[in-house]
């Protein structure tokens, strides 16, 4: 703990240190080793390119289609699925790993979208 104390990021400049500031290494994630499935639901996204929708359908795990969401950003369809999960009481995300993994697979589907190319879903 003492050697962070010292330790200040270089691209820190004005910016005040925590007393207990703590440098965190990240180790290497393994996306299907590592993998735990929500109690929720699991969500299918795919590209529309003919209308340049990207489309998130929330699924049960008894592989039924419950809603699809359908925008252009990724972070539209990212908020109107946890407002909507929000607003009727859903409990389709229990695990903030699988909220993490919604808004990257979204974006990575949003930047296919602008470029044109396909879409596969980690």
């Amino acid at each position: 703990m003492e050697e962070n104390k010292s330790y200040r990021p270089s691209w820190v400049k004005d910016k005040n240190i925590a007393e207990d500031f703590e440098l965190i290494k990240c180790k290497s994630y393994d996306g299907y080793k590592d993998h735990k499935n929500d109690n929720g639901c699991y969500i299918l996204i795919r590209l529309y390119h003919d209308t340049l929708e990207i489309g998130a359908a929330v699924c049960d795990y008894k592989n039924v289609i419950l809603k699809e969401f359908r925008g252009i950003k990724a972070q539209d369809i990212y908020h109107a699925i946890f407002e909507y999960s929000e607003k009727n009481n859903k409990k389709w995300f229990n695990e903030f790993q699988h909220a993490a993994y919604l808004g990257k697979e979204l974006k990575k589907a949003e930047l296919c979208l602008v470029i044109g190319c396909d879409y596969y879903q980690e």
